[in-house]
């Protein structure tokens, strides 16, 4: 046949199984008459008799003795594909899953989610690589499972997203730094040295435009690709560091963080991930975790 019918397939697996054309219709919920006609339409796409008279009954041809257990066997399949899945045993998955996210992110986050991930699904490895920009081709091609970021005008409207949290900027400078002690003000902010946190090594950031809205600037004394990098260099010096809150929370520990003197808006990280990983168990657990994992 030039289409092939592959409900005959069905069929022809219950006919061998029984091989009797009154028994197979039975099964099948069909008339004998119907049966007689399926079982003419198998012969003639396999150009074999298939089952042949022998006495009362019915006994298989070579081809049918030989085509039996392969049929079996393609009937199963076809049925385990259109059987809903499994409930997911996450004590037995075993899976690698790609996370990009910052760098600050994976720091603050990501020790709680592998300490879950270890008790729940020993199976399950996480692998961290560190987002440079909002390119979602890596979640697109496969590349990439999950990823948190800032869902913006340039977002891919394919992408699925979920708002995780909202955060806003602080200012965060080392204990003990002589602004540390009172209150700071947008003179004081202004007049200390600042490290700007840019992922695409730009000169100016927010805070750049938030000042100058009040007619001020600060001096940048040094650039960071990340804002751990950022934490680290304030840590052990007496420049200033403005980061995001909840995003560097554990990173801070230690240090003196203040609210900024000036207004900046507050933003909201999301996940991301692309559609045709909705309807997988094990993706829709991970990303329940990511979830639980910053509440």
């Amino acid at each position: 046949m030039a289409t092939p019918d592959l409900n005959l397939l069905i069929t022809l697996d219950v006919l061998l199984a029984e091989g009797s054309v009154a028994r197979a219709a039975r099964r099948l919920r069909l008339s004998p008459s119907a049966m007689s006609r399926a079982l003419a339409r198998l012969r003639d796409a396999t150009g074999d008799p298939l089952l042949v008279r022998a006495g009362r009954g019915l006994v298989p041809t070579p081809r049918a003795l030989e085509l039996r257990d392969r049929v079996h066997v393609l009937v199963q399949d076809v049925e385990a594909v259109l059987r809903p899945a499994a409930q997911l045993d996450v004590t037995q998955l075993s899976r690698t899953f790609t996370l990009r996210t910052s760098d600050g992110f994976a720091e603050n986050f990501g020790p709680g989610l592998l300490a879950r991930l270890g008790v729940e699904a020993p199976g399950v490895r996480l692998r961290f690589i560190q987002k440079t920009d909002k390119d979602s081709a890596p979640l697109r091609e496969g590349a990439v499972d999950l990823e948190t970021g800032i869902v913006g005008d340039a977002a891919s409207p394919e992408l699925r997203t979920r708002a995780l949290f909202q955060d806003r900027f602080v200012g965060v400078m080392r204990a003990g730094h002589p602004l540390s002690l009172g209150k700071v003000t947008l003179a004081r902010y202004a007049s200390a040295r600042h490290i700007l946190v840019s992922r695409r090594n730009l000169d100016k950031g927010p805070v750049d435009d938030a000042l100058a809205s009040h007619g001020r600037e600060h001096h940048v004394a040094t650039i960071a690709g990340g804002f751990s990098t950022a934490l680290a260099l304030a840590r052990g010096s007496d420049l200033i560091a403005t980061v995001p809150e909840r995003h560097t929370g554990s990173l801070r520990a230690g240090m003196h963080s203040f609210p900024l003197p000036f207004a900046m808006p507050a933003f909201t990280l999301s996940m991301l991930w692309h559609p045709r990983m909705d309807g997988d168990a094990a993706h829709r657990w991970l990303r329940g975790c990511v979830l639980d994992a910053v509440c």
